[in-house]
């Protein structure tokens, strides 16, 4: 029988162009807080699983280097990859070492530092990340072109404009003033959405995540350790993990991530909620938007609205504070950053912040389920993770 885990600590890093701080110093400064947050020594951390893609990064060993910041020694040591969903799977690991009771405490730690090459390279090496021989290599696709056909496919299948997808970037933007941590804290508008230059027609510059570096921290513990360190420990209730394939042709829909709908699926199930309308049993969402079309799509694969629904839903202003389900409201990937091996884990801190009614004053949801979402998509749909937290 699987032992219960909860999070019991977090830490995060300012996330933007970090040139003032080395890799393992992310690290410090991110797992050094989530340790002490949790009123823990180094001593007591009995994992450390490292999320890095790090493609870009001088630092061929992340997980080493973090270990040795942290002073975290003589202990089961890991990195992991899953592409942008490399801090979920992080977790995920976590959870399972706990769980399995092979460790009562483990540090899930996610880092990037992607600004150690300049904006063309790390576009090609992300692109490199599709599929390489027959999309990047024969046709030169990267990530701005995958989603500008899933927003073409889905401004034609459900007749949306560019002006309703500038509507995530309005939200994320908007949310992301009063968040700290993020890269961007400046409002936009449509219009200067509509203004920001194309990279991939229709995807524009405001429709698309930064390249950022930083870094984000989780403690993970038992149950019997949770107990005894706090009486507001957040359980991890509800995993789902998929994979799908990397080649497009191979797609069944350009509107929808089968991994994500059966991540989805598994998630809620494990956590006992009702797959039809799962809204009505969670707070807050924190959902993949690495492009503005990726946010709605996501809302129709976990079922926050039905297929074609997902626009209207953002029109009416249901995924704000006080609507049916506030999304990202950390700013998202889009405002708040996208270090890409430190993006699950931060949306881990988020739920946990969200939960405990810690967000900063303007971006904090109503907490009454008790219960919040993460959504972490990998590739162009190659990985999926949804997890389910709960107080």
């Amino acid at each position: 029988m699987e032992r219960k885990v909860a999070v019991v600590g977090y830490g995060l890093t300012k996330f933007g162009r970090r040139t003032d701080a080395s890799l393992e110093e992310l690290a410090w400064e991110a797992g050094h807080e989530a340790i002490g947050s949790a009123g823990l020594e180094r001593r007591d951390v009995r994992g450390l699983v490292v999320s890095n893609v790090g493609m870009w990064s001088s630092e061929e060993l992340p997980a080493v280097v973090s270990g040795e910041a942290l002073g975290v020694s003589n202990v089961p040591t890991l990195r992991v990859e899953a592409a942008c969903a490399s801090g979920s799977s992080a977790i995920h690991t976590a959870y399972s070492m706990i769980a399995s009771g092979r460790a009562d405490v483990v540090l899930a730690l996610g880092v990037e530092k992607m600004h150690e090459v300049d904006t063309e390279t790390a576009v090609e090496l992300i692109g490199r990340a599709g599929n390489y021989k027959w999309e990047y290599e024969f046709f030169g696709l990267t990530f701005p072109g995958y989603y500008a056909l899933h927003q073409t496919a889905y401004m034609k299948k459900y007749d949306a404009r560019e002006e309703d997808f500038a509507l995530v970037s309005v939200k994320n933007h908007g949310y992301a003033q009063y968040n700290p941590y993020a890269q961007f804290r400046n409002p936009v508008t449509v219009e200067e959405v509509m203004r920001s230059k194309y990279v991939a027609w229709p995807v524009k510059l405001l429709d698309s995540s930064p390249i950022t570096d930083g870094a984000a921290a989780v403690v993970l513990a038992s149950a019997n350790v949770a107990k005894r360190l706090t009486d507001t420990p957040v359980w991890v209730t509800g995993l789902g993990a998929a994979n799908g394939t990397s080649n497009l042709s191979r797609r069944k829909s350009f509107t929808s991530l089968e991994a994500s709908v059966e991540a989805a699926r598994q998630a809620y199930s494990s956590a006992g909620i009702d797959h039809s309308s799962p809204w009505r049993q969670l707070d807050v969402a924190t959902v993949h938007d690495c492009f503005t079309v990726a946010e709605v799509m996501a809302y129709e694969d976990l079922n926050f609205a039905a297929r074609g629904e997902g626009i209207k839903l953002l029109r009416d202003g249901q995924t704000q504070v006080g609507g049916r389900i506030p999304v990202n409201l950390d700013g998202g990937l889009k405002a708040k950053g996208h270090p890409i091996g430190a993006t699950g884990v931060a949306m881990a801190v988020e739920a946990t912040k969200q939960l405990l009614r810690k967000a900063e004053k303007g971006r904090q949801a109503d907490i009454r389920n008790g219960r919040a979402l993460t959504h972490n998509v990998g590739g162009t749909g190659h990985y999926a993770y949804v997890t389910i937290y709960e107080v």
